[in-house]
C-alpha cells in the first residue's frame, strides 16, 4: 500500500514536489539576506539614536569616528579600539559600549567655574588618563610619555602637560595649573566666573580683573567656517577647543560673527584678537561684523584679526603673510604661536555703492564665470569695453583703450597669488601701500592676457590710482564681482570710496624677499568677462 501512495517516477506529482522545494529554497536565499540586512540596519539605527541621545544631553563634545588616527585605548575599559567616539573639548576617547559610563564618570572642560569663591590663580590641573599626544614628555622626569601599548600616563586638558603614571604624585593632583604655553591666549574659566559676578553687581571695571593675568594677556577668539576648505574647518574647531577654552571657539555657520564677537565686550579694551578660519568671503563677513561693532559704539572692544586660509584663492590671506591655503601642513599649536608673534597693522576698507541699478540675479551666481568666460572665448562679447563703460578717477574722466576687463583693487595679490599692480620685468611699479587710501585700477585685454599675467609673461594695462573710483556701465548686462561674489549687472553707476580702517594681524615669519610689501584691504571689485574662476 505504501508503494501505491508514492508518486510514480516522472509523474506530475513528483514534478510539483520538486518545484515546491526549489521555490522554498529560492525564497529563503532571497529573503534571508534581506531580513539580515534589515535587522542590522534596525540595530544600527537604534545605536545611532542611543548615541545621539547621549550626545544631546552630555556636557562633552562627543564626535563619532570610524577610525582613530593613532593607537587608541578606551578611557573606561582600557581596551584597544579602532572606532568609537572622542570629545573634541577634553580629548577623551571611548568605545561605543562604554560611552554612557564615560559620560557619567569623567568631567569635561568647564568654561566657567561653579564656585564663585575661587580666584584667578587657584585653578588646579584637570588630568585625564591615556592617549597622550605623540612626542610628549613627562613634566617630572622629562622622559617620553605615552610610548607603552596600553592606557597609560596623564595629560592636563588645560596646560597640555603630561606625566607618567609612576611620576604622578598627590602634590601634582592639587598643583596649580598655569595654562601652559598658550596662557596668554586662553580665557580662564575663573575669569568668566568673576565677570559674571561683576555683571550681577553692575560693575564693568574689567581692567582690574584682567591685570591679574598679566600685561601680555591677549585672549584669542576663533571664528571658523566649517564649510570652507572641503569641510576642514570642522576638524580645526575641535583642535582649537582642546588647546583653548571651548567658549572661545565658534562655528560661523551656527553662530554669526556679530554675535560671537560680543565676547570681546567682556574683555579689557583693545586686548582681543580674532583668528578667522576660512576664505576671503568669510574674512569679509567678519570684518563687516567688526564695522557693526563700531556703529554700536563698541570701538574700544574692536579686535585685531588674523587669517587661517581655507579653500582656494585667499588673496587677502596671502597679502597679510598667512599664505595661500592651509591643508594641515603645520600643527594647530604652531598656528597659535604664529598668531602670538604677528604684528598689528591697519588696512583700508572700501565702500561699494551701486546706484541706478538694473541687475540680474542668477540662482547659481558662480555660473557667471563659466557662462561669460566661455562665451568670451568664443564671441568676445565684452570686446571694446571702453565703449560700454566710462571710468572716472577722483572725478576726472579717463580715456580707455580697447579692453575686455577692468579690475579695481587694493590688495597685494589677485587671482590666486598674482601680484597684479607691481608687475614684472622692466616695467615694475612701486608697491601699493595698505593705508594710503588709494585704489589701484588696471585693465586686461582678454582671457588670454589674464592667463599670461598669471604665469608672469605679461603685465596688465595700468590705468592709475585714485581715492575715489566711479564706473558707469552702459551695457544691457555684464558680469561683475565684488569680494569673490559675482552677479550679472545691468546699466548702473558704481562708486567706490574709502570707508574705514580694519585692525589686522600681519605675519612675516615665512615671507620671502619678493613677498615683503605693504598690505591692503580685502575688498576688490572686478568687471571682467575673461575671469575664468569656477
Amino acid at each position: 500500500m505504501e508503494a501505491e501512495r508514492r508518486p510514480a517516477p516522472g509523474s506530475p506529482s513528483e514534478g510539483l514536489f520538486a518545484d515546491g522545494y526549489l521555490i522554498l529554497w529560492t525564497l529563503c536565499s532571497v529573503l534571508l539576506p534581506v531580513f539580515i540586512t534589515f535587522w542590522c540596519s534596525l540595530q544600527r539605527s537604534r545605536r545611532q539614536l542611543h548615541r545621539r541621545d547621549i550626545f544631546r544631553k552630555s556636557k562633552h563634545g562627543w564626535r563619532d569616528t570610524d577610525l582613530f588616527s593613532q593607537p587608541t585605548y578606551c578611557c573606561v575599559c582600557a581596551q584597544h579600539i579602532l572606532q568609537g567616539a572622542f570629545c573634541d573639548c577634553c580629548g577623551l576617547r571611548v568605545d561605543e559600549g562604554c560611552l554612557r559610563k564615560a559620560d557619567k564618570r569623567f568631567q569635561c572642560k568647564e568654561i566657567m567655574l561653579k564656585n564663585d569663591t575661587k580666584v584667578l590663580d587657584a585653578m588646579p590641573h584637570h588630568w585625564i588618563r591615556g592617549n597622550v599626544p605623540l612626542c610628549s614628555y613627562c613634566m617630572v622626569c622629562k622622559q617620553q610619555c605615552g610610548c607603552q601599548p596600553k592606557l597609560c600616563d596623564y595629560r592636563c586638558i588645560w596646560c597640555q602637560k603630561t606625566v607618567h603614571d609612576e611620576c604622578m604624585k598627590n602634590s601634582l593632583k592639587n598643583e596649580k595649573c598655569d595654562f601652559g604655553e598658550f596662557k596668554n591666549l586662553i580665557i580662564p574659566p575663573s575669569y568668566l566666573t568673576s565677570i559674571n559676578q561683576m555683571r550681577k553687581d553692575k560693575k564693568t571695571d574689567y581692567e582690574v580683573l584682567a591685570s591679574k593675568l598679566g600685561k601680555q594677556w591677549t585672549p584669542l577668539i576663533i571664528l571658523a567656517n566649517s564649510r570652507s576648505g572641503t569641510n576642514m574647518g570642522e576638524g580645526l574647531l575641535g583642535e582649537f577647543r582642546i588647546l583653548l577654552n571651548p567658549v572661545q571657539v565658534f562655528d560661523v555657520t551656527k553662530t554669526p560673527p556679530i554675535k560671537a564677537l560680543q565676547l570681546c565686550t567682556l574683555l579689557p579694551y583693545y586686548s582681543a584678537r580674532v583668528l578667522v578660519c576660512g576664505g576671503d568671503g568669510t574674512v569679509g563677513w567678519v570684518l563687516d561684523a567688526v564695522d557693526d561693532m563700531k556703529i554700536k559704539g563698541q570701538e574700544k572692544y574692536i579686535p585685531q584679526v588674523a587669517v587661517l586660509p581655507l579653500g582656494t584663492g585667499n588673496d587677502l590671506s596671502n597679502t597679510l603673510g598667512w599664505g595661500t591655503g592651509y591643508a594641515g601642513e603645520i600643527p594647530v599649536a604652531q598656528v597659535l604661536r604664529n598668531v602670538m608673534e604677528a604684528d598689528g597693522i591697519k588696512l583700508d576698507r572700501w565702500k561699494v555703492q551701486v546706484t541706478n541699478k538694473g541687475y540680474y540675479n542668477l540662482r547659481k551666481p558662480k555660473a557667471v564665470y563659466l557662462f561669460y568666460g566661455t562665451k568670451d572665448c568664443l564671441v568676445q562679447e565684452c570686446k571694446d569695453l571702453n565703449k560700454k563703460v566710462e571710468l572716472e578717477l577722483d572725478g576726472e574722466r579717463v580715456a580707455l583703450p580697447s579692453l575686455e576687463g577692468i579690475i579695481v583693487l587694493n590688495i597685494g595679490y589677485w587671482g590666486g597669488g598674482c601680484r597684479l599692480w607691481e608687475g614684472m620685468g622692466d616695467e615694475t611699479y612701486p608697491l601699493a601701500r595698505h593705508d594710503d587710501g588709494l585704489l589701484e585700477v588696471v585693465g586686461v585685454y582678454g582671457s588670454f592676457h589674464c592667463a599670461q599675467i598669471q604665469v608672469k609673461l605679461a603685465n596688465p594695462f595700468r590705468i592709475g590710482q585714485a581715492h575715489t573710483v566711479r564706473l558707469i556701465l552702459k551695457c544691457s548686462m555684464m558680469p561683475m564681482q565684488v569680494d569673490g561674489e559675482p552677479w550679472a549687472q545691468g546699466p548702473c553707476t558704481v562708486t567706490i570710496t574709502h570707508k574705514t580702517h580694519a585692525m589686522m594681524l600681519y605675519f612675516s615669519g615665512e615671507q620671502t624677499d619678493d613677498d615683503i610689501s605693504s598690505t591692503s584691504d580685502q575688498e576688490d571689485i572686478k568687471i571682467s568677462s575673461g575671469d575664468l574662476k569656477f
